[in-house]
């Protein structure tokens, strides 16, 4: 191998050792947003079900009001001559 093939191998392999470091940062620079995706996500879905948890008593007293009142103009109905 003469010196000019050396030197090109020598270039080619720290090329190829650059290309590999940059190949391993995106990699986990991927590997760190995929997580951070997820952790988003259960985040917002925690917060919807956290929220539908603790309105729950209330959305049900709204909802047997508007039976309630429901119930009572049907009897208003009824009550009164056609």
């Amino acid at each position: 191998m003469n010196p000019e093939e050396k030197q090109l191998l020598q270039v080619t392999y720290e090329l190829a050792e650059q290309n590999n470091k940059m190949l391993k940062h995106i990699r986990r620079s991927q590997k760190v947003a995929s997580f951070l995706r997820f952790i988003y996500w259960v985040i917002i879905i925690g917060i919807g079900v956290g929220s539908f948890y603790f309105l729950q008593p209330y959305v049900d007293n709204i909802t047997n009001f508007i039976k309630d009142t429901g119930a009572t103009f049907n009897n208003i109905k009824n009550i009164l001559p056609k």
